[in-house]
């Protein structure tokens, strides 16, 4: 299966992101890709809460979820539309980091919220509270297409390495990693997490990223790691993006996961224990 990740700088506009990846999405399709992938929050990048309660929508209104399956359907593809920042009915009137599998028929196969929130202080003046504006998921997912079964996850789910054993021990052939990394854990962490869940799972490792300095209405600007990455079964970077914005395509060939799991199988070899203190 040809596959392109779109690595790309989105505004605090969904409007303006909407017209983006649609261009994005037709030029990947014209290069013969039939699966494409957007990074996190590809429809706002925006770190003001007022910004987002003004821009974001509820699922049943969203101009994403509204157009995404019509191009689907025109361009004959299957879209991983990273994560969208959508409105909840929530009392507290936190927001969803939703990712969402859409078939070459338009149909909505899957969707998953970003279970693990960005509460991090990485140094004196970078400080994130995703989980102030973003209420977190608690389902894992794993999506059938008809090329693969996919493990979706969105960015800082990254750390958390029980997630993708879970997935491939339930059958994950691809595990899907939309970003929106940090600049400063990006350049420490990025590569290292993205193999490392590869080879631990012998599962390609899709990760598309938002990159560069994110253009806002309001607000403190955000500023993005990039480096989307494909990741093979066997730990190889397949696609590196660096830091602009662009189009990857590659060959998702699945054979090389049994071919991977075949060498070492280390998902059937779990073995109970305890911890003694």
């Amino acid at each position: 299966m040809k596959t392109a990740l779109l690595q790309i700088t989105s505004s605090d506009i969904p409007e303006e992101n909407l017209a983006l990846v649609s261009d994005l999405l037709r030029e990947a399709a014209g290069q013969g890709a039939g699966f494409v992938l957007t990074p996190e929050v590809t429809n706002c990048v925006s770190a003001s809460r007022s910004q987002q309660e003004a821009v974001l929508s509820q699922p049943a209104e969203d101009p994403f979820l509204a157009v995404m399956p019509d191009l689907c359907r025109e361009l004959g593809i299957w879209l991983l539309l990273g994560s969208l920042g959508l409105k909840t009915s929530d009392p507290d009137g936190r927001f969803a980091n939703r990712s969402f599998l859409i078939s070459p028929e338009g149909a909505q196969v899957a969707w998953y919220d970003k279970i693990h929130m960005f509460d991090v202080q990485v140094s004196e003046t970078e400080t994130y509270r995703e989980s102030a504006g973003y209420r977190p998921g608690d389902r894992a997912v794993l999506a059938e297409a008809d090329f693969a079964r996919i493990g979706m996850s969105v960015c800082y789910d990254i750390r958390f390495p029980h997630l993708y054993r879970t997935l491939a021990q339930a059958g994950a052939q691809v595990l899907t990693i939309p970003a929106a990394f940090s600049p400063l854990t990006g350049q420490a962490h990025w590569e290292s997490l993205l193999r490392a869940r590869a080879i631990e799972t012998g599962c390609w490792v899709l990760a598309p990223a938002q990159c560069g300095t994110h253009s806002v209405s309001r607000g403190r600007a955000r500023s993005t790691h990039g480096h989307g990455m494909v990741v093979a079964p066997w730990g190889e970077v397949v696609v590196d993006q660096g830091i602009e914005p662009g189009i990857a395509c590659f060959d998702l060939d699945i054979a090389q996961v049994d071919a991977a799991r075949g060498k070492v199988p280390s998902l059937s070899h779990d073995r109970e224990f305890r911890l003694d203190r």
